[in-house]
């Protein structure tokens, strides 16, 4: 704290220069020059954050703190097959890195306590149920689009890798050694309901695992004779499972497999085309190379072997979500199932709520393409009942498409996104919750309750109103290029609605009864899941409006009461008896491990005091990513990429402050050059004197006005020099 306090007087800091934590398996290319995707080390996030004074305070006996929820397995960008390791179902993505067994290998990942289908295991002659095997990180490595691991208690060699839609896995059993593979398909991080499996020739079977809503059909070739395939039902002691014993086959067993949320002939047609007749070798190698465009899309100069792993490894995530869901032939299951056929690759819903902050700007940025098929299946599930998704809260939906519109991407159907989204915003029965008082009031309520705690069941009503205020202002921003005034005036209004729930008095954001009436008794620094707040305490929320932060100032009183109070912010002590497992790693109050208040440590830049800011800044990306005993662990849940996402953009050195709005606050990198190599084939470099307390920028040799660089310019290129001291 001491050291925070330091840096809020000085308005400066040195880079800390910590242990660098490099993973065995990364390579060297043939010049010894290592490129970006030898940085890249997927175990990051994998680490549990066991340290109180990381945490904040002491978790309970038996929690694992959310933190990283990340796999360290096979996968493409954005692929529908997602292949890793599980040591433990439900646990978000499956892998504990604290765990010595490995009980399956799964098809399909996020780290949001879901998927994780289809899993398979190699066992040898003995084996029995449960069918696990301990390893050690010592025989195990990864790479993106590569995982190998050594099986003790079996002697079997894993490696596996993958296509958007096809895993490949390849099994060395040792010498005349008889030779299984058990499909566990009673199990997933999700229910199943039902599952098949059979064979349909001497060496395939295809098969589905029925979770209720989704059904994934696989469909897998092996490399030799199945000798018999036995099915083993769920009883009071075991899951379900399949064991396939393996005939006259070569001590090295390899097995294709394609999925399809559609049927098995999809699936096994995935496989036939995107796998087909290849070697494992050549799979993994194209994996290699679909990554490393991506990867090579920003390249950093000096720093330490340390920050390079943390930025790659970040940037990889990043493009890891949405998933994939249509197959080769863009056969995909539809609302209800229905097998639906659009022309253009179909997505899974982004994770809205966390990752339209970054991570979807950064696909904006570089995933034009994808990007706009995502968009098309929103659309696709907004016709079912004429509202676009949302996730988990808010309506930012509204920031991605209408962000992704003024970035320019335009290949889809704007009148038909636009009339859904309106539809949100004004219709009751879809994707916003209380719409109706909202418009009437400006703000949503919440209970009168008596002694509320954490887990106190309520509407959220202070994050939704100020949510909804920014989603107001995003929809607005596409009425105006739609030239619909009347919407565009009246959302403008709206999108003044955080005044409602910021309390004068307190000088927070505070939640309020039906009313009008403030709630009493009142903590500020006391976290709710959902009673007025949504995973946060009053500080974490109450720097929240990033498209008008000029009049969230004024309403604080000005700029020297707006920066006594964000002072505030990182130098008020965290109360260790504040417990909620999604709620970690803070500066003062400021939470770093959980999105809502990502964008506070920004806001000096709106009191013209970017030092202050930047200080902030590099204590977290300096001390917060890739801590723990094996510099493995993250301050909090990734969230499908956006806590990377958050990681890659502050350190970039461009940073988007308010998703909708197409330009990026400018931020002093934390290496002495980088180069953002666009899809255009232009290439914006970033360079900056030294120093950390940011004074003058310059595009090509003339000055900026003010700390933003707008998209035009970034894909334009150029030179943007930093003037520090």
């Amino acid at each position: 704290m001491k050291r925070v306090l330091l840096f809020l007087a000085t308005c400066t800091i040195l880079i800390s220069c910590k242990t660098e934590v490099t993973s065995e398996n990364e390579a060297v290319n043939r010049s010894g020059q290592k490129k970006p995707f030898d940085y890249v080390n997927t175990f990051i996030g994998t680490a549990p954050l066991t340290n109180p004074d990381s945490i904040g305070y002491t978790p309970p006996r038996d929690w694992r703190v959310w933190a990283g929820l990340t796999f360290p397995g096979s996968s493409l960008p954005n692929a529908m097959v997602q292949l890793s390791p599980i040591t433990k179902f439900g646990s978000g993505a499956g892998y504990e890195y604290e765990d010595n067994q490995i009980i399956a290998f799964t098809h399909t990942n996020k780290g949001h306590w879901n998927l994780c289908n289809i899993p398979v295991l190699p066992v040898s002659e003995n084996a029995t149920y449960p069918f696990k095997s301990s390893f050690d990180h010592q025989n195990e490595s990864a790479a993106p689009g590569y995982y190998q691991v050594k099986l003790d208690d079996y002697g079997i060699n894993v490696e596996l890798t993958s296509t958007l839609r096809a895993g490949y896995h390849k099994y060395q059993f040792q010498e005349n050694a008889e030779k299984q593979i058990v499909f566990k398909l009673g199990e997933a991080n999700n229910r199943v309901n039902n599952w098949n499996i059979e064979q349909v020739s001497e060496n395939e079977v295809s098969g589905i695992q029925d979770m209720g809503g989704d059904k994934i059909y696989f469909h897998a070739i092996l490399n030799g004779p199945i000798e018999e395939l036995r099915r083993v039902q769920e009883n009071e002691d075991q899951k379900a499972y399949a064991l396939i014993k393996l005939g006259n086959s070569p001590s090295e067993v390899t097995m294709k497999i394609g999925l399809s949320f559609v049927s098995a002939e999809n699936a096994k047609e995935n496989l036939t085309k995107e796998i087909g007749d290849k070697t494992f070798d050549e799979v993994r190698e194209e994996a290699q190379n679909v990554w490393t465009p991506i990867l090579n899309g920003i390249v950093v100069d000096r720093g330490t072997e340390k920050q390079k792993q943390l930025f790659y490894s970040s940037l990889y995530r990043t493009f890891l979500w949405p998933a994939l869901r249509s197959d080769v032939n863009n056969d995909f299951a539809g609302p209800g199932n229905q097998k639906m056929n659009r022309g253009h690759r179909f997505y899974t819903n982004p994770s809205l709520w966390d990752t339209y902050r970054n991570k979807l700007v950064m696909m904006e940025i570089f995933q034009p393409e994808v990007t706009a098929d995502i968009i098309k299946s929103l659309i696709v599930r907004g016709e079912e009942k004429g509202f676009i998704p949302t996730f988990f809260h808010g309506d930012h939906a509204a920031s991605f498409i209408t962000g992704s519109y003024l970035r320019g991407i335009k290949d889809f159907d704007v009148d038909k996104a636009y009339e859904f989204l309106l539809n949100n915003a004004y219709e009751e029965g879809g994707t916003r919750p209380h719409i109706k008082e909202y418009i009437e009031k400006g703000y949503i309520s919440d209970a009168d309750v008596e002694k509320a705690h954490t887990e106190t069941k309520s509407n959220a009503g202070v994050s939704k109103t100020l949510e909804y205020s920014y989603d107001d202002y995003s929809l607005a921003q596409l009425a105006e290029k739609m030239n619909d005034q009347e919407h565009y005036d009246d959302l403008m209004q709206r999108s003044q609605n955080f005044e409602y729930v910021f309390d004068k008095q307190t000088n927070f954001m505070r939640g309020r009864l039906e009313n009008g009436e403030w709630i009493t008794p009142f903590d500020s620094e006391y976290p709710y899941y959902e009673y007025m707040y949504r995973e946060a305490n009053a500080w974490q929320v109450s720097f929240f409006a990033p498209h008008d932060m000029p009049k969230l100032v004024e309403l604080y009183g000005g700029n020297n009461a707006f920066e006594k109070k964000l002072d505030s912010l990182f130098t008020v002590k965290w109360n260790p008896q504040h417990i909620a497992r999604n709620v970690s790693s803070f500066i003062g109050q400021y939470c770093i491990g959980n999105q809502p208040d990502h964008e506070a440590p920004f806001s000096y830049y709106f009191i013209d005091k970017p030092g202050k800011s930047q200080a902030i800044l590099d204590t977290i990306l300096n001390d917060f990513y890739g801590i723990g005993d094996s510099g493995l662990a993250l301050p909090g849940m990734d969230d499908a990429g956006e806590m990377s996402a958050w990681y890659v953009m502050t350190a970039g050195g461009l940073y988007s402050f308010s998703a909708t709005d197409p330009e990026y606050l400018v931020t002093v990198p934390i290496f002495d050059e980088v180069t953002w190599n666009l899809p255009n084939g232009n290439s914006l470099n970033i360079k900056h004197s030294e120093g950390r307390n940011l004074e003058k920028i310059q595009l090509n040799g003339k000055q900026l006005d003010g700390y933003f660089l707008s998209h035009d310019e970034l894909e334009n290129g150029g030179t943007l020099m930093l003037e520090t001291n």
